[in-house]
């Protein structure tokens, strides 16, 4: 492995010369697309970080002085840098190495942080606490560009800038991008000092004049920078920073470490909070990465190499969702579409090429998304606020007190919700249905499948007096799946025998209910499978069926806790149906990563579990005994 394998510690680092420390940036960089190719991950965002976290390691003493990551998924150099390199290969896999920082990993990593815009929120508290207790030791925190279109990000600035005492570092890795490029008046602010390389310039000819003087010049040069606003807002005007309070420190080129790492120790030896400005690209390093015009491989799956192709996959519920929103909009001119810069991930972007006029990417702001899309509303269109389900979590209040109170016709579309599985705890869509059970008038559809899923997304546009909410898991979507029965609003999936057993699946779990019907049937048991289509709220026709069953078993991909299965215990128990109810979803934790089949089946929720805790069931209440052949292991 070469110079990495003699890396266990970023002190080791320090005994590296300018050429070695060349070689193992190139090193790092084969690591990542190699690794990538077979695991899929984060590839772009780290191919442009492996000079600046290498200045970052070198000037800092980590785990001493905290390195913050915002978002954390450009932590893989980190991590290789940090004694993580020989498990490197195990990265995003059952078992193996987080795609995320991780405390269970490494005393480097502290805050295990995959949304955006925390970072700087993280650094305030924790220096403000070292200054209290009087602990000498810097906070670096890493933020993107465009995690600084969310606000919490601006929250945090307002609290650092005075916070004198606090030794924040701020290192902002601007590449002009999030997922797509980044949008909005920060976007613009930045890209001017971005391409106005004159203040640079100029600092560096009064350098190079200053130092050449004996005895003096480096000194004089030290006082000069720490006194630059206005030599800078003279030859570069921005103010964005400097006139927060904050010490501001470049643009420096970050994919020149030696740049980077003087820019580091300039920002160093300053009292209280710096930012210090690292122009990189993504994806640098790698053509196929710098050249992929969508993402710059910000997350591509397995791929080869030599070409950069992608191995294909099948489509996605996204992919449903992308052609439908299309129709739709072809034929209701009041829709409109927004999403928090992921314009590709949730599917928007055909949407976006047909009518441009009407979508609208508001940055990582999801609590701006959703109050903007009640505006919109308000003036009557009709918005279709498309997320992953982890993120709208960000904006439950928004959903709650400016959309619902409001009763404004605004569309959710979670995609990723449920179980997601690779990306680890932060990224499970697990809290949604959880959460807008309390939002009063709110209705919430579950697909599943895509036929479904284009179905109810037009039913869900049609509402314009109340909130709704679509979602639907990642990855493929199943064959369609045919209703044998409607029951005022019900499709009936499944009927066998006597009226035992009611599954009531909900969304893309109606496949794993359907497998449970069979094994049902298989050992004598009646089994009538229903899907509500709209889980929120739990329909009366459910009451009534439960009434007619023995057993009520619910199966979602969502928290236990207040989830569609509570909400239905608790519907059965208001309307005094005796009926047992079973309630099937995910356990309240925090899931390690792995992929969505394994995770259901370590929480109970494939078919075979469930089915050998139905037959349990069954056979325990009064008047089982007649059912016999009961195969106990399932």
């Amino acid at each position: 492995m070469g110079y990495l394998e003699s890396i266990s510690t970023p002190e080791d680092l320090r005994a590296l010369s300018a050429s070695q420390l060349d070689e193992l940036a190139s090193e790092i960089r084969d690591v990542l697309v190699g690794t990538c190719a077979t695991t899929g991950g984060h590839l772009g965002p780290n191919l442009g970080v492996v000079e600046l976290t290498l200045a970052i390691h070198r000037v800092f003493d980590s785990p001493r002085d905290r390195v913050v990551f915002d978002t954390g998924h450009q932590t893989y150099v980190h991590k290789l840098l940090t004694g993580r390199a020989s498990r490197f290969s195990t990265l995003r896999q059952e078992g193996g190495l987080s795609g995320y920082p991780s405390q269970a990993e490494s005393a480097h990593d502290i805050v295990e942080n995959s949304h955006a815009s925390t970072a700087l929120s993280y650094a305030d508290g924790l220096a403000k606490a070292y200054a209290l207790q009087g602990d000498d030791r810097h906070v670096v925190a890493v933020i993107g560009d465009g995690a600084l279109t969310g606000g919490m990000a601006w929250e945090a600035l307002n609290n650092i800038a005075i916070s004198p005492d606090s030794r924040v570092v701020i290192v902002v890795n601007d590449n002009g991008r999030s997922y797509t490029p980044t949008i909005g008046g920060l976007a613009t602010a930045l890209g001017a000092l971005r391409t106005n390389p004159r203040y640079e310039n100029v600092l560096d000819l009064v350098k190079r004049r200053l130092t050449s003087v004996p005895g003096v010049g480096p000194a004089a040069y030290d006082a000069l920078h720490a006194v630059k606003k206005g030599l800078k807002d003279a030859i570069a005007p921005q103010g964005l920073f400097e006139d927060l309070g904050l010490k501001y420190v470049g643009p420096v080129d970050g994919h020149d470490r030696e740049a980077v790492e003087q820019a580091l120790t300039q920002a160093k030896r300053f009292e209280g909070p710096v930012i210090v400005h690292a122009l990189t690209r993504k994806g640098f390093g790698y053509d196929a990465a710098e050249q992929h015009e969508a993402d710059q491989f910000h997350a591509p799956g397995p791929f080869d190499v030599g070409t950069g192709v992608e191995k294909p996959k099948a489509p996605g519920w996204t992919d449903v969702f992308a052609e439908e929103i299309v129709r739709i909009g072809e034929r209701r001119p009041d829709v409109v579409a927004l999403t928090a810069a992921m314009l590709h991930p949730v599917g928007l972007q055909p949407f976006a090429d047909r009518f441009a006029d009407r979508t609208f990417d508001v940055g990582i702001a999801e609590q701006h998304a959703a109050t903007s899309a009640a505006g919109l509303a308000m003036a009557g269109l009709h918005p279709v606020v498309a997320v992953y389900a982890t993120f709208l979590n960000r904006a439950f209040d928004q959903v709650l007190m400016d959309v619902a109170l409001h009763r404004c016709g605004v569309t959710f579309v979670l995609d990723r919700s449920g179980v997601t599985g690779d990306d680890g705890a932060s990224h499970n869509g697990m809290w949604d249905m959880s959460l807008l059970q309390v939002v009063p008038g709110l209705r919430l559809a579950a697909p599943r499948d895509g036929a479904r899923l284009a179905e109810l997304l037009g039913e869900a546009v049609e509402v314009d007096d109340a909130p709704t909410v679509v979602r639907y898991p990642k990855g493929p979507p199943p064959a369609d799946i045919g209703a044998v029965d409607h029951v005022r609003g019900v499709d009936v999936l499944h009927r066998s025998g006597e009226q035992d057993v009611l599954v009531v699946a909900v969304g893309a779990m109606a496949t794993t209910a359907l497998e449970v019907a069979e094994r049902l049937d298989a050992h004598g048991i009646g089994a009538t499978v229903v899907d509500p289509r709209w889980v929120i709220p739990t329909q009366d026709v459910l009451v009534d069926l439960a009434r007619e069953h023995r057993l009520v078993v619910s199966i979602e991909d969502n928290g236990k806790v207040g989830g569609c299965g509570a909400a239905l215990l608790a519907a059965l128990n208001e309307a005094r149906v005796r009926t047992p109810v079973r309630v099937h979803g995910i356990p309240q934790e925090f899931l390690q990563h792995a992929k969505r089949a394994a995770i259901l089946e370590q929480v109970g929720l494939d078919a075979q579990t469930l089915a050998r805790l139905c037959i349990e069931e069954i056979t325990a209440l009064p008047q089982a005994a007649a059912l016999l052949d009961v195969d106990r292991t399932g």
